[in-house]
């Protein structure tokens, strides 16, 4: 029995349909008119790709600016932490009196 191609563009709708549906991929496949297997081996294969892949959208500038973001985001979490524990010792201090 020949094998049916797909396209990619089929491929990637599937796979979303699946992530955003709320439905079994089971009646995701038969409504499309492939294979449960097939389904789930795309589904895969997509997983597989995001992980692997690097985020292509951070590019060159994006990345400095993230990065800058994202140092920004580590300074004010380190002020919280100190200001933290400097209210644990002084409510500690305060409970022993």
């Amino acid at each position: 029995m020949p094998q049916k191609r797909f396209t990619k563009e089929f491929e990637d709708e599937a796979v979303r349909l699946s992530r955003t549906s709320g439905r079994t991929k089971r009646e995701i496949a038969a409504d499309l008119g492939i294979g449960l297997s097939t389904l789930t081996r795309w589904i895969s294969r997509s997983r597989d790709r995001e992980i692997d892949e690097p985020d292509r959208r951070l590019a060159g500038e994006d990345v400095t600016a993230e990065l800058k973001r994202l140092r920004r985001e580590n300074e004010i979490l380190r002020q919280e932490r100190d200001i933290l524990k400097r209210a644990t010792a002084f409510f500690a201090r305060e409970g022993s009196r």
